[in-house]
């Protein structure tokens, strides 16, 4: 039995979802989840945030904007294409109805894309912010990839790969594409 074998992390997936349960329908808590899962598709979060930042900023966050549309396009790529067919995790099982209409992804469950694009935008947004900035970002990047736990879109253990994998790419393209 090692540190991450099947029985550990279905504890860990197990866990996490029990935590969540208080919070589910609850009127407020699941309109709040469902909205930030939507926005989270197709990184439309992050692309609405940074074209808004662009129009309304300085040139160094127009920059901010071309990179940031770069690593996630990069992020995507990775994610829906080589990891998830690698993994082809099936998604949690869902016996009740929904609270809110929402889209169902045909994808592996692992790793999470909605996280991983998540923790892509918010390694690269942090670059050169200041420590208020920074803890918005990264309090807005974990209701996105928790919003999927939340809905059981996702079990913990995708969020956690997935915001591995984004990680990673933010970090390589702050390396690769300094705004400096």
């Amino acid at each position: 039995m090692g540190f991450l074998d099947h029985n550990t992390i279905t504890r860990f997936d197990e866990a996490v979802d029990a935590a969540f349960e208080p919070l589910r329908r609850n009127p407020i808590t699941d309109r709040a989840m469902y909205a930030l899962t939507e926005l989270g598709d197709f990184s439309l979060i992050w692309h609405t945030i940074s074209l808004g930042r662009a129009a309304f900023g300085s040139r160094r966050q127009e920059r901010e904007m071309y990179r940031l549309s770069a690593a996630l396009a990069i992020e995507a790529a990775i994610v829906n294409g080589p990891l998830k067919l690698a993994f082809r995790r099936q998604r949690p099982v869902v016996a009740e109805e929904r609270a809110h209409t929402l889209r169902q992804p045909k994808t592996s469950s692992f790793p999470s894309g909605h996280a991983s694009a998540a923790a892509c935008a918010v390694t690269v947004l942090i670059d050169g912010a200041g420590p208020a900035a920074t803890a918005g970002w990264i309090t807005l990047g974990t209701l996105v990839a928790g919003s999927r736990v939340h809905v059981r879109i996702h079990h913990a253990s995708d969020i956690v790969g997935g915001a591995l994998v984004g990680i990673a790419a933010g970090s390589a393209m702050r390396r690769l594409w300094p705004l400096t």
